[in-house]
């Protein structure tokens, strides 16, 4: 074979590489990533000829339905309880694309995830038929958590801790899905400066305030570092990396135990007890609990967000040298987190120092009747079940006598933590939060409140009465 022929030869084989290389990618390796794309009308101009599972809350209402649209096509109906949740549930439409459950469950309301199933149906000449979904969802607590948020911005995340099962998940301000079909109704949603259509519980950080010094306990109690009646001086102020840190109003306390710390929430004493830790311990405890990744959650990832330290939009690492470690452990720095993160704070100490993975399906029906229950799945251990106690004392501690009184509920021990971070100090514009858990001694429910920009609000005075309500609600 001569020179230029072999050359022509090489340049055929590098073009047919080529050629099998692109059409792998997408036919193979990202054909799941290209079908799931929100901007790929094909697969959504397939699936109008398919009938669309329903989904259901927890109770079995009625949230979303297929209904006949002519030529042998079906559109997507929204009842009007779809209107507690909307943001869990999401949308599916030709023009819109997909979000929320009806995206993260997508292969099995259309019934992709039976295959099989499907091309037999086709062969007997019937119709194609998706599963239907259940949701974990309680309504009531829905109402509960709307009612107590009353139009003010903000998200309320409630989590049973040993199944992970989402039992409440609210962002205010929602929207009507069946509205937001019409393109007139979208474009007046996009155009909103309040962004109803964002999911405040799993997009947005906000920075924690004092909820944070849980993290930062339990960093200091299960390492052995410290213990719940360690002793560590409260004064106010205190020099925290070379700039000096006030507590509230800035009151001394002199020496005080950790327990006394947390229940006053002392930030001169958290802030010390961080840098004793150091960086690379809070980083580990920080990932223990799910910090610096998306939350393992059954929904799309694209409306996720990780919760950390962020420097402008890009997440640090907790030992960066651009982190102040005090200041972090006291839920200031850099902190940007989602009420879900907090939620699955307060689940893991509740659950005995387990986390387990949240979830918002309940379980999935197939058009025959057959059910698929999800089963509670275990993320890691966090911490101890010592420590898990230690830190549940000393939450019980925050509601019958510090902060958090306002959560406390009648025979029912609730523990939790308050946290109001400042957005804006000289106009007293804050980010008031409350995290906590009931029964104390039996958890069946962790939640996490927080209000978005609050002209004076605290953690303790609008966060925990929110609390309270939700997990009043769910014990019944």
């Amino acid at each position: 074979m001569n020179a230029p022929i072999a050359r022509l030869f090489a340049l055929v084989l590098l073009l047919f590489g080529a050629l099998v290389a692109f059409t792998s990618r997408w036919a193979v390796f990202e054909a799941e990533a290209l079908r799931e794309n929100p901007k790929n009308a094909r697969t959504l101009i397939e699936d109008q000829r398919v009938k669309r599972g329903t989904i259901r809350a927890a109770d079995g209402t009625l949230l979303a339905r297929s209904e006949p649209a002519g030529a042998g096509t079906y559109r997507r109906v929204y009842t009007e309880a779809a209107q507690l949740l909307p943001h869990v549930i999401g949308f599916s439409d030709i023009d819109l694309g997909r979000a929320g459950i009806e995206r993260s469950r997508n292969e099995e309301l259309s019934g992709d995830a039976r295959a099989l199933d499907d091309v037999l149906d086709q062969l007997r000449g019937e119709k194609e038929q998706g599963d239907s979904v259940r949701l974990s969802i309680d309504l009531g607590a829905q109402r509960a958590a709307l009612a107590g948020l009353n139009g003010r911005k903000g998200s309320v995340v409630a989590i049973e801790p040993q199944t992970g099962r989402v039992r409440a998940m609210v962002s205010v301000p929602g929207y009507d899905p069946q509205a937001l079909l019409r393109r007139d109704s979208r474009a007046a949603l996009d155009r909103d400066p309040d962004a109803p259509l964002l999911n405040r519980a799993t997009q947005s950080g906000y920075p924690p305030g004092s909820t944070f010094k849980v993290v930062t306990a339990t960093a200091a109690l299960d390492t052995g570092r410290f213990r719940p009646e360690s002793v560590v001086n409260g004064n106010s102020p205190k020099e925290i990396s070379g700039v000096p840190l006030a507590n509230s109003g800035g009151r001394s306390f002199g020496d005080i135990d950790l327990t006394t710390a947390l229940t006053f929430s002392v930030n001169t004493v958290w802030a010390q007890v961080a840098e004793q830790v150091g960086k690379g311990t809070m980083a580990d405890y920080m990932r223990r609990f799910g910090f610096n990744a998306d939350p393992p959650l059954d929904y799309p990832a694209g409306q996720l967000f990780p919760s950390g330290e962020y420097r402008g939009d890009r997440l640090l690492s907790p030992t960066s040298r651009f982190v102040d470690v005090g200041r972090m452990g006291i839920g200031q720095d850099k902190l940007r987190v989602t009420p879900l993160q907090m939620a699955m704070v307060a689940a893991a100490i509740a659950n005995g120092g387990e986390l387990m993975r949240p979830v918002l399906t309940q379980s999935i029906v197939d058009p025959d009747g057959r059910t698929e229950r999800i089963e509670p799945e275990r993320e890691r251990r966090v911490m101890s079940e010592r420590t898990a106690a230690d830190l549940t004392r000393m939450m019980e501690n925050v509601v019958r006598e510090g902060t958090g009184t306002a959560a406390a509920l009648q025979g029912i021990d609730v523990a939790g933590k308050t946290g109001t971070a400042e957005i804006i100090a000289d106009q007293d514009v804050n980010q008031p939060w409350f995290i906590g858990f009931a029964p104390s001694a039996s958890p069946r429910i962790a939640v996490a409140v927080t209000i978005e920009r609050s002209q004076g609000g605290q953690g303790g005075t609008e966060a925990a009465p929110i609390a309270r309500q939700v997990i009043q609600e769910l014990l019944g």
